[in-house]
């Protein structure tokens, strides 16, 4: 079997609603789709994260110009070898960030056609499910013009109860004073009981965010996310000593090679790496296994479509608690509860919460189907 075909898809839609986050407004949700097509007919899918600022356009021409002349021809199931080729060619100009964000999408698809053509979902190629249930929490409270905070955050919080959900995260990075605030009323109006997040998406410095983790310490946040840039790994080191909250990155930091420094000094505890933007599955198996080496916990970052979707929920099942034990603190899924026009039906709406869980789909490959009506009606390239 070899690859015949490679077709990138650059898909973006505007929103009617605008949101923001520490780092500025979102006005389209945007991705990069890679379809791969073996000369016997199996076609794999594979997603290349964008972020709420990132043209798609970046990792379509990494893919197109450096990673397609490399593929054509090859072993589609030679999915660790081809990571490795990919890599080590881009290495001089890649290593982190746009390279391996495009990487990520390539390496997906192959997975996926890896999956269907030994007829199983991708979790048992992984090595198997510690869990085929997830627990979801809900990622929003983006800010939108016009509303009142922390009221609105509240509101739409307890609309996130009412549709099952018992976990959530906060985005804050809008000033020292208005985030303790936001955390302590959000806190107050959903109970004890409701595990509750926050992330700062990048926007302190380490005395900021150690204000931020000692005045809300009432709040008991599960964890503190991203308070820092990705530069700053002594800041991180600081924070993690201060309180009771874990702190938690990842979604910035790219492969095992990126990774190693963040685990081997312990500078977070939850690394949380997404797999549309990481490497794939091939570099998070590896991130598994370095963080499982030094007792760290994992749980991913998620924002993309239903390709991402899928693709972190088999990633998720195969992640094992730091450490086993009877009741390990589990990973949870991010499940993106903010505007997005087509990530759902991208995949036939086919992944949702059912009683407060979310099952890995249990098909060949990523198991789900892909809707070529949504990425002709949202293609742009």
């Amino acid at each position: 079997m070899k690859i015949a075909e490679l077709n990138i898809h650059v898909l973006s839609a505007p929103l009617d609603e605008p949101f923001a986050f520490s780092q500025g407004y979102a006005v389209n949700r945007a991705t990069m789709i890679v379809e791969i097509v073996t000369d016997d007919g199996i076609i794999g899918w594979g997603e290349s994260l964008c972020h709420g600022l990132q043209p798609p356009q970046v990792a379509a021409s990494i893919v197109e110009h450096s990673l397609k002349p490399l593929l054509i021809g090859a072993d589609p199931t030679d999915v660790e070898v081809l990571w490795d080729k990919m890599y080590n060619h881009t290495r001089p100009y890649g290593q982190v960030g746009a390279v391996v964000n495009a990487m990520s999408a390539v390496d997906i698809a192959l997975w996926d056609i890896l999956g269907k053509f030994y007829h199983q979902p991708i979790y048992k190629l992984l090595g198997g499910a510690h869990r085929i249930k997830v627990k979801p929490y809900a990622t929003g409270f983006y800010r939108v013009e016009n509303k009142s905070y922390p009221e609105a955050a509240i509101e739409e919080a307890l609309r996130h109860l009412e549709s099952g959900f018992n976990a959530m995260k906060l985005k804050i990075g809008f000033g020292i004073k208005e985030d303790i605030e936001y955390i302590l009323a959000v806190r107050e109006a959903i109970g004890e009981d409701v595990t509750l997040m926050a992330d700062a998406n990048c926007a302190y410095n380490s005395s900021a965010a150690r204000r931020i983790l000692m005045e809300v310490e009432s709040a008991k946040l599960h964890w503190f996310e991203e308070p820092l840039p990705p530069e700053d790994i002594e800041g991180y080191k600081e924070l993690k000593t201060l309180s009771s909250t874990f702190i938690a990155a990842g979604e910035n930091i790219f492969g095992n090679i990126d990774a190693r420094k963040w685990v081997s000094s312990k500078a977070i505890d939850i690394l949380q790496p997404d797999i549309a933007a990481t490497g794939g599955f091939t570099a998070v198996k590896r991130m598994n296994a370095l963080a499982n080496s030094w007792n760290i916990m994992v749980n991913p970052h998620v924002w993309g479509t239903g390709i991402g979707l899928a693709a972190s929920l088999h990633y998720i099942a195969n992640i094992p608690p730091a450490p086993l034990c009877y009741k390990p603190i589990e990973p949870m899924l991010e499940y993106d509860q903010s505007s997005h026009p087509f990530r759902q039906d991208l995949i036939f709406s086919s992944i949702g919460l059912k009683d407060g869980m979310v099952e890995v789909p249990n098909k060949p490959g990523l198991g789900v189907e892909i809707n070529r009506d949504i990425i002709n009606r949202y293609k742009i390239n």
